[in-house]
């Protein structure tokens, strides 16, 4: 403990001193050397390389290093090609996943759901962007704009009896109770039904495990959080902070989308295994509490202005009394202690159950989050914030040669 509050200490006072350090710089001219020795430093203070998107760092990296004294052009050039190669890769993979997108009508059928299948495959690149782990970005694209479709059916369309009589049906996932629902939830279920069974055969045929009923009971109970916050909405309901957080690790959504990651990318999956990842070990849940953390902070405002239920802000505050900048600091330390626990889940990575691989793509879904969430909420209103430059500049845009 006492090296940790160290550490803690040190990152205070580096902070402290390269901010002053941008500060003085900007008075002056630098010399071109100090130019790329600021742009490293400012980008370290707005984001620590350990918290930033491995494919967006390359390409802003790639910008600035034509900044250092002494650089290599032949080293400068291999990386722009390189960057562009793979991006051409990525935008093929996205030429598909759309056509797979727009052939399922869903978007002609539910006008009132979110179309997000750009962003939803930007946050797979940030998880994996390497050539090899094709089939995995396609699956959790997938995965995303499933979590995208139920999020806005629970959160605006359905009623509450609706929304109760849908969570029941998915729990019995059985298409012969199907008939109970309305016509558009017997379209988005039906649609879940067909995608999540088609994973659980892929792995079957691959890997010889039935993984099925582990994948229906992670969205099951994802529903069940997803009701309970309407249900919170509908009565007036204000949870206390525990009560909120326990329910708020799941309807984040990162239990669904690492247990359907670990299925797809592990070749040592086991019923013990699944169970450690669906009961929510450490880092599952040190991931969930950075997402649903990074959320509120960069969503609350907005959603509570237009009636929503507390979140953990609000929360926070009607619990202890605090401000709203008291406990806005208090959700950041959260997020820096949970990042703490999977640095040290990955330093203990040859003790854990579960495979470095997976811990390592777990902690590259809380850089997307950091990501996306640091100047608002990039998902919901991308137009608003920098998302869409992300995106263009790891999609679109290519590194000039």
């Amino acid at each position: 403990m006492d090296s940790e509050f160290k550490l803690k200490e040190t990152r205070i006072y580096a902070n402290k001193r390269l901010s002053e350090f941008v500060a003085e710089s900007s008075k002056t001219i630098c010399r071109e050397d100090e130019t790329y020795i600021l742009e490293m430093v400012k980008r370290a203070l707005e984001t620590p390389y350990h918290w930033s998107i491995r494919r967006l760092e390359a390409r802003w990296y790639i910008n600035v290093y034509e900044k250092k004294h002494e650089m290599n052009p032949l080293l400068l050039e291999f990386a722009a090609i390189d960057f562009n190669m793979l991006q051409a890769n990525h935008q093929e993979e996205l030429k598909l996943i759309s056509s797979w997108w727009n052939s399922t009508g869903l978007m002609k059928q539910l006008d009132f759901v979110r179309d997000r299948i750009t962003e939803s495959y930007f946050w797979s690149i940030g998880i994996f962007y390497e050539p090899e782990f094709k089939y995995c970005r396609k699956i959790l694209t997938k995965i995303f704009m499933l979590i995208v479709i139920m999020d806005d059916i629970y959160d605006i369309y359905g009623t509450l009896e609706e929304l109760e009589l849908f969570t029941n049906v998915v729990e019995k996932w059985d298409v012969n109770h199907v008939e109970r629902l309305p016509n558009y939830m017997r379209m988005c279920f039906l649609f879940l039904y067909n995608e999540i069974n088609q994973i659980g055969y892929d792995v079957l045929r691959d890997k010889g495990l039935n993984v099925i009923p582990y994948l229906k009971q992670v969205w099951t109970d994802l529903f069940k959080t997803f009701l309970t916050e309407s249900k919170w909405y509908k009565t007036g309901h204000k949870p206390s902070f525990e009560e909120y957080m326990q329910n708020g690790v799941i309807s984040s959504s990162v239990p669904t989308i690492l247990l359907h990651l670990f299925s797809v990318l592990s070749d040592h999956i086991s019923d013990q295994t699944l169970t450690d990842v669906s009961k929510n070990h450490s880092v599952v849940r040190s991931c969930a509490t950075i997402l649903r953390l990074a959320n509120d902070l960069a969503t609350s405002t907005e959603e509570m202005a237009r009636g929503d239920s507390p979140k953990s802000v609000q929360c926070y505050m009607y619990e202890t009394r605090a401000s709203e900048e008291e406990a806005r600091r208090h959700m950041k330390s959260m997020i820096s202690d949970s990042w703490d626990i999977i640095n040290s889940d990955l330093k203990t990575a040859h003790t854990s159950s579960l495979p470095r691989g997976f811990l390592a793509a777990a902690a590259n879904l809380n850089r997307v989050v950091q990501c996306i969430y640091r100047h608002g909420d990039g998902h919901g209103s991308p137009e608003k914030t920098k998302t869409v430059d992300y995106i263009r500049s790891v999609l679109f845009n290519p590194v000039p040669l």
